[in-house]
């Protein structure tokens, strides 16, 4: 019997029309893990007030990302089980699922059902573990899994944050720009409230508690988004020699008004023009694949919110994408999963 893997990526509008755009809001804002409040207000505000207003835009958005072939998070995606595929085997049946949209963690997780294999590995793609994104693949899977009569041996990976070889690939990219053509070194993570740190904090008595709660990462922080990526960016800039003062750590994407994550990454991107700053290096360490939030927010919003607060450019690292060492990260995620020796978290 083959073994299955199941890689999942957040997910993507099957067009960049408004209808399609606005059923992958619908499904993704509704995710109770995403907007954590109770079903009904969370009905009103998504379909009452976000969905309506942002489909359109963000509709605008896609199409400026939109290749002939489709969204790049779904090319990537689909060219990642491509390679992981050629490079496993025969033994083994590699899947790719979106936890929002196409194609979905259902139609994947049949694939797999359908070659009966003896045991599924998932591989959430988000190298910081948050409730909103590793956490809820994880529960999608498990209430689909739920309902089998048979349900073969189940793993999943929830962060690999701290990985060397992924942190070297980051690192390399970030190198082919020339870090010392550079005035100052961004890193920018998705943003998520701060509430729902708080909340993911079992003890109530370490998260958020004080500014530098996040700047270390031990055992009491261990599942920490906030936590993780600090660390992330700091193994980066230590790979690349930086000095502390020479970067900053940064949250993006913000969404309503409730406090998020800070420094927001506009907010940085404002203080560094104003302090004189020309030229910014931004890396995008929770993104496995360039997407909307790399490809538009980054290269396009906030490049020209800073040349209008006097700077010059604001360049994109690219992530890891089809990188083929990227593949051999994930092959050896299932090698140490099969010899029981720990994956790196």
């Amino acid at each position: 019997m083959k073994k299955g893997i199941l890689l999942v990526n957040l997910g993507t509008p099957d067009s960049p029309s408004v209808p399609d755009v606005r059923r992958y809001l619908d499904e993704f804002l509704m995710d109770g893990r995403v907007i954590d409040i109770k079903p009904i207000p969370r009905n009103l505000l998504v379909r009452g007030l976000i969905v309506p207003f942002r489909a359109p835009k963000s509709a605008k958005i896609y199409k400026e990302v939109w290749t002939e072939e489709g969204s790049p998070l779904l090319i990537y995606g689909l060219e990642n089980k491509r390679l992981l595929q050629e490079s496993l085997g025969d033994e083994y049946v590699v899947a790719f699922g979106m936890r929002y949209q196409n194609p979905s963690i259902q139609s994947a997780l049949d694939e797999l059902r359908a070659q009966k294999v003896k045991s599924i590995q998932v591989i959430p793609l988000f190298p910081q573990y948050a409730s909103a994104s590793t956490g809820s693949v994880h529960q999608k899977v498990m209430e689909i899994v739920s309902k089998w009569l048979v349900i073969p041996d189940i793993s999943f990976i929830s962060s690999f944050h701290n990985h060397p070889d992924m942190i070297q690939i980051f690192a390399d990219n970030g190198r082919k720009h020339g870090i010392e053509n550079y005035d100052h070194i961004l890193f920018s993570f998705h943003g998520l409230p701060q509430r729902q740190l708080i909340k993911a904090d079992d003890s109530k008595t370490h998260c958020l508690q004080d500014k530098s709660c996040c700047q270390t990462y031990n055992d009491k922080n261990h599942f920490c988004y906030s936590a993780q990526s600090y660390d992330t960016a700091k193994l980066i800039a230590e790979n690349l020699g930086l000095t502390r003062d020479q970067y900053t750590i940064s949250f993006q994407s913000r969404l309503g008004k409730e406090p998020w994550l800070v420094p927001s990454t506009s907010d940085i991107i404002h203080e560094k023009a104003l302090e004189g700053k020309k030229r910014l290096l931004v890396f995008c360490p929770a993104f496995v694949a360039d997407c909307l939030e790399t490809l538009y927010e980054i290269t396009v919003e906030y490049h020209e919110e800073f040349v209008a607060a006097g700077g010059e450019k604001v360049q994109l690292v690219e992530s890891l994408n089809s990188d083929p060492r990227w593949i051999e990260v994930l092959k050896g995620f299932i090698v140490k999963q099969e010899n029981n020796t720990l994956i790196p978290s």
